[in-house]
């Protein structure tokens, strides 16, 4: 009888209290919020202060002097440049051809679905590595596209090492890696639109240029403005590939602000300058954020308003 009674006694269990249950659930997202803060606020702490590793004894408070003096540096504006020029770059390159192949591949084939598959092998490849890629074959005595080149007319092309060709080499690497990024992301967007459109517009003959422009790229903008978004965050914040190619150089035709906040930190050991050049850059990253995502939520609302 006692071994029935124990046999129906409920086992005791480790119950959550249901009013803690959203702070458990919250917990991980709370972590990695404290892993993002304590490094930034740490940077912003660092950037108020006049600190050198080749100095440690000389570090003081100087509230906000090491941005006083990005006003009057020329280099600092070089860098400011560089980094919104070649974002605009890449990212405009990348849109068009993005669009372009995702335009081509949009009927569902097997060689179609095959081909862009294929097109994903740079995005599977790491910067640096692509950048160390394109530096061999853009070595003047035994690279490949020197070699293209010359064939073509350019007999004196230096890539990387003119001033003049520098930024077009960068480029072409990024566009190389990412074009693939904006293509599979504007092929999704244009996979999923709705037929409706363009099977009454068939019925009314209306050409396949005015289709494009009048139905395609309206309904395709919210795409456009995500990808566009990653991409200039992702560009503008550029290292690897600009560090890997040219180290910045030649001179300082391409320091950006990754490049520039690097060599400061560990080649000038001055900490508050290159933690101000990081926060100026957060910056520029929170301001064109914000400037996409309002748009993309005026798109968005606009849309649902016509339906």
């Amino acid at each position: 009888m006692a071994d029935m009674t124990a046999a129906r006694t409920p086992s005791r269990r480790f119950r959550v209290p249901p009013a803690l249950f959203p702070y458990l659930l919250s917990m991980p997202a709370l972590l990695v919020c404290i892993g993002i803060l304590v490094p930034f606020f740490t940077a912003v702490f660092y950037s108020l202060q006049r600190y050198r590793l080749s100095q440690p004894w000389n570090r003081a408070m100087n509230w906000g002097e090491n941005y006083l003096d990005f006003l009057t540096d020329p280099s600092f504006w070089n860098t400011l440049e560089v980094s919104l020029l070649y974002a605009a770059l890449t990212v405009g390159i990348e849109l068009a051809l993005g669009l372009g192949i995702a335009l081509l591949l949009q009927k569902r084939t097997r060689v179609n679905n095959f081909v862009s598959i294929m097109l994903l092998m740079p995005l599977m490849t790491a910067p640096a590595l692509a950048a160390l890629m394109f530096k061999l074959m853009t070595n003047p005595n035994f690279g490949i596209l020197s070699y293209f080149a010359q064939a073509i007319g350019f007999g004196d092309m230096r890539w990387g090492a003119d001033p003049s060709t520098a930024l077009l080499t960068v480029v072409l690497v990024d566009v190389w890696v990412y074009t693939p990024f904006i293509m599979i992301l504007l092929l999704a967007g244009l996979r999923s639109l709705p037929t409706q459109p363009f099977e009454a517009a068939a019925l009314d003959n209306v050409p396949r240029l005015q289709q494009f422009w009048r139905i395609t790229l309206p309904m395709l903008t919210p795409y456009l403005l995500t990808a566009a978004l990653f991409r200039l965050l992702d560009s503008i914040q550029q290292f690897d590939i600009i560090y890997a190619m040219t180290q910045g150089g030649p001179g300082d035709t391409l320091m950006v602000f990754q490049v520039e906040a690097y060599l400061t930190f560990f080649q000038s050991t001055n900490v508050g300058r290159s933690a101000a050049l990081l926060i100026i850059l957060w910056a520029i990253t929170f301001f064109l954020s914000n400037v996409f995502i309002k748009n993309w939520l005026r798109l968005r609302e606009r849309a649902r308003g016509e339906a």
